[in-house]
């Protein structure tokens, strides 16, 4: 695999016209905090998607900004 774009922490897959993919709304909250170090204040097993809907944004990347305060 080809390295990504520079200041990208991993290899992300990309869609077919080039675009990172989002992540899954499947995926549960828990992993965002093994990940991230964030607690949300919800249970580990709650899906991305619904964490999503109760914050009100529409990617995990607007998520970690409003709970960090800085840009990521």
């Amino acid at each position: 695999m080809a390295d990504d774009a520079p200041g990208m922490k991993s290899y992300r897959t990309r869609n077919e016209d080039g675009g990172l993919r989002r992540t899954r709304s499947a995926k549960h909250a828990g992993i965002l905090k093994e990940q991230h170090g964030i607690d949300f204040g919800v249970r580990s097993d709650m899906h991305v998607g619904t964490l999503l809907q109760q914050h009100g944004v529409s990617s995990v990347s607007e998520l970690l900004k409003r709970h960090t305060g800085q840009q990521l």
